[in-house]
């Protein structure tokens, strides 16, 4: 005798679910929070892994390199990289303190001409209380705080490192044997590596047209347009108006600021649109309204690491509910699908026929 379904019982189940999921999601987000400290670091530990095992490898099966010895050779290029990237921001910084005064009285100018040109048009606004401002800018204060935000980065940077040298000296094909990680290892591979050259061209590109102009700071801008692209959505707006307030206190003219804006904009739009879709695909398999809220979720949890790592993190958390039934309608959801069938909430009940009507 078949067991009919009762549709109360089934909606008061899916409550349940939901229910559960919501608490669960709730005590994770606030655990991830708590032990942001230890997990930041292991995280872009294991991103940079994914950079940097090929490269480990090539050096064991091509080239017969111990264990140990292309571990050391990785940590070396790794170490070199970073070493040369801090060496480039303390350059700049010292070069930004030693010119503070400089720069200042620029922007007073430039503020000033800014005020006129408002008052030829009716918006009054006080020169003098916005001239003493910006002649009272705390920019002992701020390179303070730069400092202190260096050392920061200097000790996640060393947890970093040792959390690479353990992932490189006990890594194993028999890790992924397992079809859900290995198609997390398939699709966050191919995501980090081909976004890491997509970002070091555009990186490259940003910093051959600030050199054209002769902007100060140039390769700065460049490294730190390389970075922001990891950002999907934000971070190349970010990386284009990053030079605006550089080029507007140095050069005398807007043409040159607005050439390199107009080049800038030009290159990310070119990248971000043409190129970075047509290489990436739909690789991730995630809609843009839920990587959109993904930057909001992992930027609150762990600042702008968690913007960076937001895209390959939540595709890891869409791969793992798509295995299960009961979750499988959320990952279709983080796809951008509405969940169809029996295992989704949204099926249609089929409408019992009518009862035929007794003749009369």
């Amino acid at each position: 005798m078949a067991l009919l379904r009762n549709p109360l019982h089934d909606e008061q189940a899916s409550l349940v679910t939901i229910s559960m999921v919501v608490l669960a999601s709730v005590a994770i987000a606030v655990a991830l929070a708590f032990t942001r400290p230890v997990l930041v670091p292991f995280v872009l530990a294991i991103f940079v892994y994914y950079l940097v095992s090929p490269v480990a490898d090539l050096l064991e099966l091509r080239l017969r390199f111990p264990r140990w010895l292309s571990t050391l050779v990785v940590m070396l290029l790794v170490i070199g990289g970073l070493f040369l990237i801090g060496l480039l921001f303390l350059t700049s910084a010292r070069g930004i303190t030693g010119s503070a005064d400089i720069y200042r009285e620029k922007m007073i100018e430039v503020a000033g001409q800014i005020t006129q040109w408002l008052d030829n048009r009716g918006v009054n606004l006080s020169q003098d209380a916005l001239v003493d401002s910006m002649r009272n800018l705390p920019v002992s204060r701020l390179m303070q705080a730069s400092a202190e935000t260096a050392f920061v980065l200097i000790q996640n940077g060393t947890l970093v490192i040792l959390f690479v040298i353990f992932l490189l000296l006990g890594r194993t094909r028999e890790m992924i044997k397992h079809p859900i990680f290995r198609q997390i290892d398939r699709d966050i591979r191919r995501y980090l590596v081909i976004k890491f050259f997509i970002s070091a061209g555009t990186g490259f590109l940003i910093w051959v047209i600030l050199t054209a102009f002769g902007l100060e700071m140039a390769l700065v801008f460049a490294v730190l347009t390389f970075v922001l692209n990891f950002i999907p959505s934000v971070g190349s707006i970010i990386a284009t108006l990053l030079p605006i307030p550089i080029a507007l206190v140095q050069f005398e003219t807007l043409g040159p600021v607005v050439a390199i804006v107009i080049l800038s904009m030009t290159v990310q739009m070119v990248i971000g649109n043409g190129l970075d879709p047509m290489l990436m695909g739909q690789n991730l398999n995630l809609s843009p309204v839920t990587i959109v809220a993904a930057l909001v979720f992992w930027g609150l949890l762990w600042g702008v690491v968690g913007m960076l790592l937001a895209a390959p993190l939540t595709a890891i958390l869409r791969i793992v509910l798509a295995q299960f039934e009961t979750t499988r309608p959320m990952s279709e959801i983080l796809a951008g699908r509405l969940p169809q069938g029996d295992d989704g909430f949204t099926t249609e009940r089929p409408t019992p026929p009518a009862a035929p009507r007794s003749a009369a």
